[in-house]
């Protein structure tokens, strides 16, 4: 099935509005085996809404329009929606008594206006709205199929999870199975290359590459009649490619690279502190995102100059002045003073420069050290990562932090 996503909204277009809905609407599609072929944005403008609805179905089958489906004279898309694929709107009396309840739950007066969200095509299966009031739909004619969802994040996400995602799996007779596997210290390229006997050579279960910065997404994914079919045969693959590149796996179900580590240290009883000095913070910041990391973080220490990395770490005077607050050494001294001030069993340290000043041609913008102290034994690592915006280099310095005290849990066993 090909698909094309259509957002509705002048909003969107005069960029007052970021469009995240159009990145998680390919992604579930994609995941459902739906090939996206197009991105369509256009205003609230009937004329020019239903030129693209025509243009889409002119190659595929499935559109799914997201914006539209609200009170005010500009939302539109049902209505057209209904008019292109030959239908009638009809007043749902279920939906009217529905809509009246939940406006009232809400403290407001019910208008004249929002009598127009109870109105659906007459063949049209209707979804519902747990957390707005504009439920959605799809349509169905010759073959060609609208599913309409309102156009906050929250509504649409709900939606489409809870509704439009059984519905459009029902359309189809085979069941998708995939699972993503996340890597980390190894290229999109060099992976695509190591796995290309099992790329060239697939059919079922296919394998896709996703690349962002630091890590790389593998999806491996299987269309078979039943769920135990397509399962057992992502599994098969996913035995293949840990043959060829295991050592660079970190998780088999899609999850951040962040929470391994902390699962790993809660379940394990591995207390941890930190101390940042170019991340300001986000480092422990992440670790407290993650639910029940109090039982074993201790403390973190924001040592953002030269003063307070002497005086809160120990880190030496002479150090600093012979090597640089950013260098091996002084990381090496950091991560040392940090373990004799608190006896966390792993200790982490990071000191860079961010930027978008302070580098030299000997020491860049993006040179960043980060050291680990497990058990005493130290270790510590030189980044250079490219100087393409501060807060870029900082979120990179964190995932550089856990890459290492990944690392650091492995080469223990206790991961």
């Amino acid at each position: 099935m090909k698909a094309v996503i259509l957002s509705v909204g002048t909003e969107i277009l005069f960029g007052q509005i970021t469009n995240t809905n159009t990145v998680f609407l390919s992604r579930e599609l994609n995941h459902l085996g739906i090939d996206v072929m197009y991105h369509f944005t256009v205003g609230d403008n009937p004329v020019r809404v239903k030129e693209m609805i025509q243009r889409a179905f002119e190659e595929c089958d499935l559109v799914l329009t997201t914006g539209g489906l609200g009170p005010t004279q500009d939302d539109l898309t049902k209505e057209i929606a209904c008019e292109t694929l030959h239908d009638e709107l009809v007043l749902h009396e279920d939906i009217l008594e529905w809509l009246k309840n939940e406006v009232a739950k809400r403290g407001r007066k019910m208008t004249e206006n929002n009598i127009k969200q109870a109105y659906f095509p007459s063949r049209s299966v209707i979804f519902a709205n747990p957390v707005g009031t504009a439920p959605g739909f799809a349509l169905e004619e010759n073959g060609k199929i609208i599913a309409c969802m309102p156009g906050p994040p929250r509504e649409m996400t709900k939606m489409f999870k809870d509704h439009v995602k059984p519905f459009l799996q029902s359309l189809s007779d085979d069941v998708i199975f995939y699972r993503l596997v996340r890597t980390i210290g190894i290229g999109e390229s060099q992976l695509e290359t190591d796995l290309l006997p099992l790329i060239d050579n697939q059919s079922d279960p296919t394998l896709a590459t996703y690349a962002k910065e630091g890590e790389v997404t593998l999806r491996i994914a299987s269309k078979r009649k039943t769920l135990e079919e397509a399962e057992k045969a992502v599994d098969e693959m996913l035995e293949k490619v840990k043959a060829v590149s295991g050592s660079y796996i970190y998780s088999t179900d899609d999850e951040e690279l962040a929470d391994v580590v902390c699962k790993r240290l809660v379940e394990n009883n591995i207390t941890i502190s930190c101390a940042e000095s170019c991340t300001g913070g986000l480092f422990a910041g992440r670790l407290v995102d993650y639910p029940g990391i109090s039982s074993v973080f201790e403390r973190g220490f924001v040592t953002y100059s030269d003063d307070a990395k002497e005086e809160m770490l120990g880190v030496g005077s002479q150090t600093l002045q012979k090597y640089s607050a950013v260098s091996e050494e002084t990381a090496r001294e950091m991560v040392l003073g940090l373990q004799k001030r608190t006896g966390s069993r792993i200790c982490v340290a990071v000191t860079g420069i961010a930027g978008p000043e302070g580098g030299t041609e000997e020491k860049p913008v993006g040179l960043v050290y980060t050291a680990v102290s497990f058990d005493g034994k130290i270790e510590v690592r030189k980044n250079l990562f490219r100087n393409i915006g501060r807060n870029w280099i900082r979120g990179r310095s964190v995932l550089a932090m856990f890459h290492l005290v990944y690392d650091t849990l492995k080469n223990e066993n206790l991961i």
